[in-house]
């Protein structure tokens, strides 16, 4: 699952981390497709020594991509999910050490999440094919076109589960992937492949960094082995900063935010499901031959240079006149624990802490704040010590009334500045009882000429739904007349102003909502406590 908007934060504070990969293509000689020599030197100028693959990184992008269709059985997911591992491997060209790791049963703390998650997102489900199914019949009624509802085949990503049948297929099919190019690949045959699939338990990304520790500690390890790591989780660039090793980076797909995607009911591009007309679909193409494409662009790879990061956070983390000695390594693990209050797979977040609101940039500066009184850093050797981390949440009470306060004028502002928007656009649009569209009243003259009726039933439907709305909006305003009134009438007395005239209904503004009254000390004291309680359970 990762932490919401932590990468979105980082890589706009630290913009130099992220480097985008060069990627040298096949190409194809008498039709026939020559593959990439991966033992020549890296293209991006950087040797690595060891690849990690976090396998359920690769496996749920390959279920719904974004660049093409959808496989539609085991075959086709197994079929791309090789094509991304060769991609990769393409990029990266590992010269040691080649690492898979499949999620294995996960920890009951993750459990819960991940089941809350799924619960969700099956009921989301269900609310978006009754809103489609809705939206169909209503565009239908209006007398639009949609084509007919097709049952796809789809491959079903709920088995993407420890103890499910795929999971053991998918094991089964990825030793013969690593047997096959280590016979055929010249880049895999000086290479050492791991595989820990479904049946060992723990999370993939915790099995690598647990390999990892295990290398460090041999007697013959290299300080300067390069790692890369592959996953879209941005809690991996926590881990790859805890494991202290100085050349760490992580490749994962660049996020393009605000894609064209195609409408789910009629299947054109340029508006989504609650704007659907039901319009005759365009002609793609003189002959209509690209009628069946989406215009995406193929997913572009992203690095993240940890030991650029590494670099910032000693310039931001250093203090000055400390009572005790300084050590860079320590206020690294510091700063990887307080980042947990602000989201993680195991821990609620705290309320006040949003990182979209410089929730890490106020935890640190609450944290160098602070660490004179404390003595000494907040963990050791992956312990925690409580008694400091409360100085912490100390101060972080202190600023959590200041915080919910800010929050509500925010919401205040922006329901005000949406009020006054509505007003705006009622103040523009003309009476209520003059027609709208093609039935509207246009000037004499050559410029204004009202077109020819295009659909008949959709033009009535469109003036029908137009009166109803009026009338329900004007009896909704007159039953709250009455209301305001004590069930008297609209008219009475109570309901003129200082000028003895009638106050329309619409001219008032709506209700009062109810004041918020939780105060931010209350709430910092239980979540401390929830806190302490989800670290210390022995407590």
């Amino acid at each position: 699952m990762g932490v919401p908007a932590f990468f979105r934060w980082l890589s706009r504070k630290y913009p130099s981390i992220i480097v985008h990969c060069l990627e040298e293509k096949s190409k194809e000689c008498s039709g026939v497709r020559v593959p990439v020599d991966t033992s020549k030197p890296n293209p991006n100028e950087v040797e690595f020594d060891n690849l990690y693959l976090d396998m359920n990184g690769i496996i749920h992008p390959c279920t719904h991509p974004e660049d093409k269709p959808a496989p539609k059985n085991e075959d086709e997911m197994m079929v791309a999910i090789f094509e991304y591992m060769d991609r990769l491997f393409n990029i990266v060209r590992p010269r040691r050490v080649l690492y898979m790791a499949i999620d294995g049963v996960a920890p009951r703390a993750k459990m819960n999440q991940q089941r809350s998650r799924r619960f969700r997102a099956s009921k989301e489900g269900v609310e978006l094919a009754e809103e489609k199914h809705k939206m169909r019949e209503e565009v239908i009624q209006r007398g639009g076109y949609l084509p007919p509802e097709e049952i796809k085949e789809r491959f079903d990503s709920n088995c993407i589960t420890p103890g499910t049948e795929f999971m053991n297929n998918l094991a089964k099919c990825l030793r013969y992937y690593i047997a096959d190019r280590l016979s055929n690949n010249p880049g895999w045959r000086n290479i050492t492949v791991f595989l820990s699939d479904a049946s060992v338990p723990g999370e993939g990304e915790h099995k690598i960094m647990d390999f990892i520790r295990r290398q460090r500690a041999q007697p013959n390890h290299d300080p300067n082995t390069h790692h890369c790591l592959c996953g879209a989780d941005a809690d991996l660039i926590m881990l790859g900063l805890a494991t202290h090793e100085p050349n760490f980076t992580i490749i994962r797909e660049e996020f393009k935010p605000n894609k064209p995607r195609p409408c789910s009911l009629c299947g054109q591009m340029g508006h989504e499901i609650k704007d659907c007309q039901g319009m005759a679909k365009e002609k793609k193409g003189e002959h209509d031959e690209f009628a069946d494409s989406i215009p995406v662009s193929e997913q572009e790879f992203i690095f993240i240079r940890l030991s650029i990061l590494r670099e910032y956070l000693e310039r931001e983390l250093t203090m000055a006149s400390l009572p005790f000695p300084y050590d860079f390594e320590r206020s690294v693990d510091d700063w990887v624990f307080m980042c947990f209050f602000v989201g993680n797979d195991f821990l609620p977040h705290l309320p006040s802490l949003e990182i979209r609101e410089g929730a890490i940039d106020r935890l640190v500066g609450i944290y160098k704040d602070v660490v004179h009184k404390t003595g000494g850093y907040l963990t050791e050797s992956g312990f925690v010590n409580l008694e400091r981390v409360e100085l912490i949440m100390q101060a972080v009470g202190v600023a959590e009334d200041n915080i919910f306060k800010k929050r509500k004028e925010d919401d205040e502002g922006f329901k005000r500045r949406m009020k006054e928007k509505k007003k705006r656009m009622k103040a523009e649009q003309g009476p209520a009882y003059l027609p709208t569209g093609q039935f509207a009243p246009q000037a004499i003259g050559g410029q204004g000429r009202p077109h020819a009726i295009e659909n008949a039933r959709h033009a009535a439907y469109e003036m029908r739904m137009q009166g109803m709305n009026q009338h329900n909006m004007n009896a909704a305003q007159s039953l709250k007349a009455k209301m305001r009134n004590g069930n008297k009438s609209s008219a009475g007395p109570g309901d003129q102003d200082s000028r003895g005239m009638k106050r329309k209904a619409e001219d008032s503004d709506s209700e009062p909502e109810p004041e918020d009254n939780v105060r931010g000390n209350s709430l910092t004291n239980s979540s401390v406590t929830r806190q302490q309680k989800l670290l210390n359970p022995t407590g």
